[in-house]
């Protein structure tokens, strides 16, 4: 029987740059729309009712003494496949555990510095999914920004760094995954905050997230203040942390910037994005390390598998912020949108309260990129 690997050990081989050659059995269609990215990652994509019968549709692309990553979307095809290249004298073989299902619910905790009075900043990369989540830690308590469904993962590393979390923020009403800050705030009897020009459909209690009012973490300062920065979302909010990374949610990515669109007002939000990005931003520090919620490219991941750029270095390279004209800015996010995520508007309702899925129908919302961003 062939040999499995867990989504833990290909995220780490991507984040240390490690190639890997793996082995994509499922449909030409879904494969196309999303498939595991990063590093030094080859796939190759053979459908595997084309492998049925035999590997010999494979023979010519994969070597014999290589290791191989079989994958498929919940784990068992791939199983099979990897035991059909065995059979035919493929020495190191492996069949994802999970599939494509497990590797979109993967998080990796990955250091992106300390803080001050002995904090620290952590960011949890959703490879499977582009999403980004931040744990903040400081004398004993901890703050989580824009936190996955996959709430385990959060206890059991406050559990490890022996931290209580105390607040839950999500800098948006997000509509590509489905936000686990509520529900770990139930759990842990933390604060759940969230930005009320995007709450008024909520159907839940929650703090409401106002320029001012200073958050703060053991001894560390969430800042609040300046950033309202509507555009993504009417209430998009920015955080900035001990004056050193701006926390940019939706509204601005290393390679890219946030759609408008995906509550159905991007004619009405571009004027706000156009302000958030040329104005409220410009008055920021160039020095402070922008920290957004996704990533779109794997060339976005760092060496150490961070997604993370100097503000002032995005004002000089990233084409989001090179227009200068407003209608031709306004041309550039409301034509350059690419297809709106999957389940994106069920996404919305469930993260207001509205509705209520379980967990195997929130695993299926999920499914596919995060598509938050305009396409160059």
């Amino acid at each position: 029987m062939a040999k499995t690997i867990s989504t833990k050990e290909i995220a780490q081989k991507i984040i240390n740059h490690t190639k890997i050659i793996i082995l994509d059995v499922r449909n030409t269609d879904e494969f196309d729309n999303w498939k595991i990215e990063g590093g030094q990652v080859e796939v190759i994509n053979e459908p595997y009712f084309n492998l049925l019968d035999s590997v010999d549709p494979v023979a010519n692309k994969l070597s014999k003494d290589q290791e191989i990553i079989v994958v498929c979307a919940k784990g068992g095809s791939s199983e099979m496949v990897a035991d059909l290249l065995e059979e035919e004298g493929y020495i190191t073989v492996y069949s994802l555990e999970g599939g494509m299902k497990a590797w979109s619910e993967h998080l990796e905790p990955i250091k992106i510095g300390d803080l001050k009075e002995g904090g620290s900043l952590y960011q949890f990369v959703r490879l499977g999914k582009g999403c980004l989540s931040y744990f903040v830690q400081s004398n004993g308590e901890a703050a989580i920004i824009d936190t996955a469904r996959m709430t385990d993962v959060y206890e059991e590393f406050a559990n490890e760094k022996e931290v209580r979390i105390k607040h839950l923020l999500d800098t948006h009403l997000h509509a590509d995954h489905i936000s686990g800050g509520r529900k770990l705030a139930e759990k842990v009897g933390g604060t759940y905050y969230l930005p009320p020009k995007d709450a008024e459909e909520v159907t839940f209690d929650f703090t409401p997230l106002q320029e001012g009012n200073d958050i703060i973490v053991g001894n560390t300062e969430v800042k609040v203040q300046p950033i309202y920065s509507p555009g993504h979302t009417i209430g998009s909010t920015s955080f900035i942390i001990d004056d050193t990374y701006l926390l940019t949610g939706d509204i601005l990515f290393v390679r890219s910037i946030g759609r408008p669109d995906l509550a159905g007002l991007a004619e009405d939000w571009v004027g706000d994005l156009r302000e958030t990005l040329y104005s409220r931003y410009k008055e920021l520090s160039n020095n402070l390390i922008v920290l957004p919620a996704h990533y779109s490219f794997a060339e976005e991941l760092g060496e150490g598998g961070e997604v993370s750029a100097r503000l002032g270095d995005l004002y000089a390279r990233n084409e989001g912020l090179q227009v200068e004209g407003e209608q031709e800015f306004r041309k550039m996010v409301t034509e350059n949108l690419p297809p709106q995520p999957n389940d994106y508007q069920d996404i919305r309702r469930t993260n207001m309260g509205k509705i209520d899925p379980d967990q195997e129908k929130q695993k299926e919302m999920e499914t596919g990129p995060n598509r938050c961003a305009v396409e160059g």
